[in-house]
Order: structure tokens, then C-alpha cells, then sequence
């Protein structure tokens, strides 16, 4: 395989930070044991990415020092450090945009004098944040590939949790089409990668060009052998990771929990912290469960992995994850997950390796979960072959270098030419899409890629020019 060399723009790239900072930055790595990868970075995580080590060919530092002071006073101050605000989100947007601007401006020489294969963007994860690169080179003299992309997930109605944490700026999503770059980011992109059948299902109209890959991953060291040993009638052992705000449903978690520990059969351990907490303790005494309940709050991240390698279960019950690495470390520690079936999780969880439970109303998931988690303590054996079965999928599928293969599939593909990499994901949400744009392209008496504005003569102009960087290369 020919190594490639890859312009990178990750702004927000740390191997010191958690969720999508660490994320894109594990990804990067991952990318940079394969390929040439120069990494485009804010200047605020230049020294993390340096203590890294990371094997990157280069770290490019784009600067925009006055506008970075603004939105840091801005996101302490008025925010809150809220990084889980949607209105954080849309806040960001002029500051991507000048970094991107920033970014060109120091590198388009470099960029025409041939010195790249091909741009990938791995940040801003949001697909309402467009790209002006995709504009810059839609001429050439090289492909701009964006993604994993995700987000935008509908609010699932009925929920009283979600109506506790929704903001009134999530109604104006769809704003960000009109946005200048918008438009212009998705049609000129030579591919485009989604990171859930949701996002996936969003851009369906570009079916020619899109991929799935799974936004987060799992390091192979966290990959180990079982070293469970379980003793007969022992306690199920049940665990819940993640912010205690209304969105992650922990309550749903603990009233399904509850008839197991009435009856002394299982532990529950929950870890995370949030405005939730104070609330979720007293469920925990009006279920008469408090003392089988261990409130943790925020651990170090090796304790976690720690404390899911001692457990048996992963109930996370969330009712809106975009991505949910935890997740994948609950499958890599052998706890078993169940989860609800939406977003991140319900993408990669399947039977082999622990349950979905649809999300339809409170009482039905509180009562699937029950029976799952009653069914799982009366058959272990049950119990240790999904927990195998998970391990060994995490091993092979979920680590960084599996991702970081997918993705070189679709540069390649987009460098390269050849037959295109069949990547899609495991819901097929987007048919349904693709059937709608079909039907009022026929209505509209045009052909399909007429009416979505996205033939494969626009949309793949380098395999077919001189500007294909492959014809380019010495």
C-alpha cells in the first residue's frame, strides 16, 4: 500500500483532553502510522501534540492569537464551560472558519506546489460546520475529503429527559445550510464520511461519495485477555459511565435495575458526575436501592477501564449519544452492554455482543432492560459467551488501526481511483432518504442526480483531470 501524504486539519487535536479532542487526535495518530500526515492545529494544543510523539511528518501551527483569547473568554464567561451546549456549537462557527482561512493562507503554496496528495478534515466533527477548503480546491490541484462526521440526531419525543436538557437553538439546526460555505463543502468534497447511520442518512443524496466509519475507537493495549474469575452466586455486577445530566437516562438505568437489587442479586456502580446526581440519589432511596448503589462521581479514565473490566454489565440506556467511545470500552473490558437502540450506540452494538433496547417510551425501556438484566443473572453462561464475543469484536474491529484502515480505503479510493469501498453502515436509515429524493425527483420529472445537484461528473473531477493527484506524483 503507497503511503500517502495527507494534509490534516484537526484544530482542536489533544492527546490530553477527553471526547472529541482525544478522539480525533487518537484517529490522527492512527492515520500517521500509515501515511505521511502533516496535522494542521490551533496553537493552543501545540505542546500536548509535541509531548505526544506522535510519528506525524509535521505539526503545522495555524495562529489566530486574538480570536482564540475572544472565544476562550467568551466560552468560561458567558458558557459557562458548557462543552455539551448546543449553543457553544453555533458559536464556533466564525472561529472554524478563520482557522481554515489561517491554515490556507500559510499553506496553499505548499498545497500547489504538490507537496500534498490530499486534505482531510477530522475537525469539527458537527457536519453544521462547512469547510471553505472544500472551496478553495474545488479546481484542484488536489482532492478535500471531510469527516467522520456526526451529529444531528432528532430529539426522540416523550422523553421527559430530553425536554429537561433541550435548547431552544436545536429547532434552528437546519440554519446551518445557509451559512456561506455550506453548500459548496459537500457538493465539491471528493468523499464523505459519516460516523452514524443518522448522519449517514443525512446525506444520502451524495450516496456516490459517502462512507461510514464509527466516530470513536478503542487503543489495542486496552484489548487484553479475560481475567475474570467468577465465583458461583456471585453478585451482578452492573456499571453506569457517563455524565449525570437528563439526556443519558441514568434514572431509566436504576428503575430497571431495581428488582435485582431489592433482591440482593446485584451491585450497581455508577460513575460520572452532573447536575443529575443529587436527583438520581434520591431515586435511588425512594426505590430502596441507596445501598446497593455506589455513586463514584468522576474517576481517572484508568479507573474506569478498571472498574468495566470487574463488571458484568454496561447499562447506559442514553437517549442521545452521538459517538459513545465508552461504550466501546465497555465491549473491549468484556461488560456487557445494553443500550438503547439510537445514535452511537445503537450503531454498533448487535446481538453478538449485548442488547438494544428501542427507544419507544419510559416504561417499555424500564421494562426490557428489567428482563434483560433478570435473564442475564439466571444464565451466566449467557453472560461470559457475549462478553467473549464482545472482546474479540473490539479487538478486531473497533481499535484506532481498524479505523485508521477504513479511512485509508477512502483516500485511496479518492486518490487513486478503483472500485469504491463498501463502507456503509449497519442501519439503513438512509434507503428511506434516498426513496424520498428519488420520489420527488420523479414528481419533478428530472433525473435523480439532476435533482440533488450531485453528478458524478461534478462531484469527481480528480480522477478524471489533471488534477487527479495521482497523475501528479513523481
Amino acid at each position: 500500500m503507497n503511503r500517502l501524504r495527507i494534509l490534516l486539519l484537526g484544530p482542536d487535536c489533544n492527546p490530553e483532553e477527553v471526547s472529541i479532542p482525544f478522539v480525533t487526535y487518537s484517529h490522527a495518530a492512527a492515520l500517521a502510522q500509515l501515511h505521511d500526515v502533516t496535522l494542521v492545529a490551533r496553537e493552543a494544543v501545540e505542546d500536548a501534540l509535541r509531548r505526544a510523539k506522535a510519528p506525524f511528518r509535521a505539526i503545522e501551527v495555524a495562529r489566530t492569537p486574538r480570536l482564540d483569547r475572544i472565544f476562550a473568554w467568551c466560552f468560561r464567561r458567558i458558557f459557562r464551560s458548557n462543552y455539551d451546549s448546543q449553543l457553544v456549537t453555533a458559536f464556533r462557527y466564525p472561529f472554524s472558519i478563520a482557522f481554515e482561512w489561517q491554515a490556507w493562507r500559510q499553506l496553499r503554496h505548499r498545497i500547489f506546489a504538490g507537496e500534498f496528495d490530499v486534505v482531510l478534515r477530522l475537525v469539527p466533527m458537527t457536519p453544521s460546520m462547512p469547510s471553505p477548503f472544500a472551496f478553495f480546491l474545488r479546481k484542484g490541484p488536489i482532492p478535500f475529503v471531510i469527516g467522520p462526521l456526526n451529529g444531528g440526531l432528532p430529539w426522540p419525543p416523550g422523553f421527559i429527559q430530553l425536554d429537561n436538557q433541550r435548547e431552544w437553538i436545536s429547532g434552528l439546526r437546519n440554519a446551518y445550510r445557509f451559512l456561506p460555505f455550506a453548500r459548496s463543502t459537500y457538493r465539491h468534497a471528493a468523499a464523505i464520511i459519516a460516523a452514524s447511520s443518522q448522519t449517514y442518512s443525512e446525506f444520502a443524496a451524495y450516496c456516490d461519495k459517502l462512507f461510514f466509519v464509527p466516530e470513536p475507537g478503542i487503543g489495542r493495549p486496552l484489548c487484553s485477555a479475560d481475567s475474570r474469575s467468577s465465583e458461583p452466586g456471585a453478585k451482578l455486577e452492573l456499571i453506569f459511565v457517563g455524565g449525570l445530566v437528563p439526556r443519558k437516562a441514568c434514572d431509566l438505568a436504576l428503575r430497571a435495575a431495581a428488582p435485582l437489587l431489592r433482591s440482593d442479586v446485584a451491585r450497581f456502580t455508577v460513575i460520572g458526575d452532573g447536575r443529575e446526581r443529587n436527583r438520581l440519589e434520591q431515586l435511588a432511596r425512594s426505590l430502596g436501592i441507596e445501598k446497593d448503589v455506589s455513586f463514584c462521581g468522576w474517576v481517572s479514565h484508568m479507573e474506569v477501564f478498571s472498574r468495566l473490566r470487574s463488571a458484568d454489565v454496561f447499562v447506559f440506556p442514553s437517549l442521545r449519544d452521538n459517538g459513545a467511545g465508552v461504550v466501546f470500552e465497555a465491549l473491549a473490558a468484556g461488560a456487557v452492554p445494553v443500550v438503547a437502540d439510537f445514535g452511537g450506540p445503537g450503531d454498533i452494538v448487535h446481538a453478538d455482543v449485548g442488547y438494544k433496547v428501542p427507544v419507544t417510551n419510559e416504561s417499555d425501556m424500564v421494562s426490557e432492560i428489567e428482563k434483560i438484566l433478570a435473564n442475564l443473572v439466571s444464565n451466566r453462561d449467557l453472560l461470559n459467551r457475549l462478553r467473549q464475543q464482545g472482546m474479540s469484536y473490539a479487538r478486531e474491529c473497533l481499535t484506532w488501526e481498524a479505523k485508521a484502515q477504513r479511512t485509508t480505503q477512502v483516500l485511496n479510493w479518492v486518490v487513486w481511483g478503483g472500485r469504491k469501498p463498501d463502507l456503509v453502515p449497519p442501519k439503513l436509515l438512509h434507503m428511506q432518504v434516498r426513496a424520498d429524493f428519488e420520489k420527488l425527483a420523479r414528481q419533478s420529472g428530472t433525473e435523480f442526480d439532476q435533482y440533488t445537484t450531485e453528478s458524478v461528473d461534478r462531484d469527481r473531477p480528480f480522477r478524471r483531470s489533471g488534477y487527479h493527484s495521482g497523475v501528479n506524483k513523481k
